[in-house]
């Protein structure tokens, strides 16, 4: 008995076979089509998302879909380029041959989206499964129920339903597709069903992309415009009410810089959500009321300094500083992902790297100050999935910027053309003729001390040559052609 998500899979492996997705006109038209979804979709869109988070209707777009929109339209624009044959730099030994990288469809891709942006996180890889020639089976997340509903019941009126089908349902589900085969698997989430993904795809030698995330560290320098500073580190804290895989975690800072901090965010949350956030239609809600008792938890042996309003049955968590925080208090033991801005103290630069890279590599890591010479030393001396210097999440918009993790963090990219290079196979092309057999005789035996000398002239000689650099190379092989078949001649002559 096969279930309607393994008879989707097999519809699009079938669909993919017929090979309709390989036409860059075809990929085009879905690209497309994919586009006029999001902007005539935009009231269902948004009305799924109040539902699922408490988002506002201007954050919709901000947060959603003018990404989409921006990376479909790159997409569009480039997916000639991108596809092309990639030429590459020869040697002497390739001077006359075809030697170029073709980028090639994978094959069915498996797009297993997260809660938290639901649409930005789903549709993005897809943009890049599209653009690439892949067929795509689309897994919504089960936990943002609405915009699931949405996209299950919506997105098959736009793209070919065969080759890119929605398919829905919890953890059963997931892991029964987990058991198809897929060409490569792209999973945004955490990392203890990462490691479930990871195990269910090497059954199946199955390449994955993870975006995960991590307690991505907000250091503050004492030489630095704070009032800015602690504006952008609120704003990128308390956006969707800190359900952001690179949201700021945690802020280190100089204890002597602690109150202005704390006092500073307070009055950016004053602006940005009212002295009231709870009636506030820009201040989202918590997901559900498991995270809610999740986040509740964390805050237990802390101090608050800022906020700690809650209630339970609207699954509300009003923005929350807490300060003094130490290394071994709850909230530092996982990431947080949720409006809890813990505070740790360290004297120096010194001490914050050290802090940072005692833990794992998280998604992203955020530095605040004046001094470049700080930026560049930190950038050398830590490792995380992205940096941005003097502002929070912006990278995640930056489509020449490969988004994604390292380590604990996540592996593979995505976002403009680093989404479609991770959704093609770059095959290796080498195209000689039947001729010029000559040059090869220095690798046939038998081996001689004369053909090794050809050999490593020819192999370690790297050159760099325009059409007319290669007129006078290919007329200097010819000259070497006749040369090395009188060596060979006269070699033999001599025994």
């Amino acid at each position: 008995f096969k279930g309607p998500n393994q008879k989707a899979v097999d519809r699009a492996r079938k669909a993919f076979l017929t090979g309709r997705s390989k036409s860059l006109e075809y990929r085009i038209t879905q690209l497309k089509n994919l586009l006029r979804f999001v902007r005539e979709r935009q009231n269902e869109i948004a009305e799924g998302l109040k539902k699922d988070l408490g988002r506002s209707e201007g954050g919709t777009p901000l947060y959603e879909t003018l990404g989409l929109e921006s990376e479909i339209n790159l997409a569009v624009k480039y997916l000639k380029e991108w596809a092309a044959p990639r030429p590459v730099s020869k040697s002497m030994m390739t001077i006359s041959d075809q030697v170029y990288i073709q980028p090639e469809p994978l094959g069915v891709v498996l797009v297993i989206g997260a809660w938290n942006y639901p649409w930005a996180v789903t549709i993005g890889p897809l943009i890049g499964a599209i653009a690439a020639g892949n067929a795509a089976v689309i897994k919504p997340s089960e936990v943002s129920s609405h915009t699931s509903k949405v996209m299950e019941d919506l997105l098959p009126l736009y793209l070919d339903k065969e080759l890119y089908p929605v398919v829905t349902g919890g953890v059963t589900e997931t892991q029964e597709l987990l058991k198809q085969r897929f060409d490569h698997i792209f999973y945004t989430g955490n990392g203890t069903v990462a490691k479930i993904i990871m195990e269910a795809a090497a059954k199946h030698l199955t390449p994955t992309t993870l975006e995960l995330g991590g307690k991505s560290p907000c250091y503050i320098d004492n030489n630095c415009d704070l009032a800015i500073a602690c504006r952008r580190i609120a704003w990128g804290k308390y956006s969707n009410c800190g359900q952001t895989c690179i949201a700021p975690d945690y802020i280190l800072c100089d204890p002597s810089m602690q109150d202005r901090v704390i006092e500073e965010i307070k009055k950016n949350i004053k602006d940005f959500y009212t002295e009231d956030p709870k009636k506030c239609m820009d201040y989202g809600r918590i997901i559900n009321q498991r995270h809610f008792k999740r986040l509740m938890a964390l805050l237990e042996g802390s101090t608050i300094a800022v906020g700690g309003e809650n209630d339970e049955s609207e699954c509300y968590i009003g923005p929350t500083v807490l300060r003094d925080v130490k290394p071994d208090a709850k909230v530092m033991q996982e990431e947080i992902f949720g409006p809890l801005l813990p505070i740790l103290t360290v004297s120096s630069a010194d001490e914050a790297i050290k802090f940072i890279n005692q833990r794992e590599k998280p998604l992203a890591l955020y530095i605040f100050t004046s001094d470049n010479k700080l930026i560049k030393r930190m950038i050398a001396e830590t490792s995380s999935g992205g940096v941005v210097a003097n502002d929070c999440l912006m990278h995640f918009s930056v489509s020449s910027l490969p988004f994604g993790g390292v380590g604990n963090s996540g592996m593979g990219h995505y976002h403009g053309k680093y989404g479609f290079d991770n959704l093609s196979h770059l095959r290796g092309c080498l195209i000689k003729q039947l001729k010029m057999e000559g040059v090869n005789k220095m690798r046939y035996p038998p081996h001689t001390a004369d053909k090794l000398g050809w050999a490593r002239f020819f192999i370690l000689k790297h050159v760099d040559f325009g059409s007319l650099g290669r007129m006078v190379l290919l007329a200097l092989m010819a000259v070497f052609v006749a040369v090395i078949l009188q060596v060979t001649d006269h070699s033999t002559h001599v025994k």
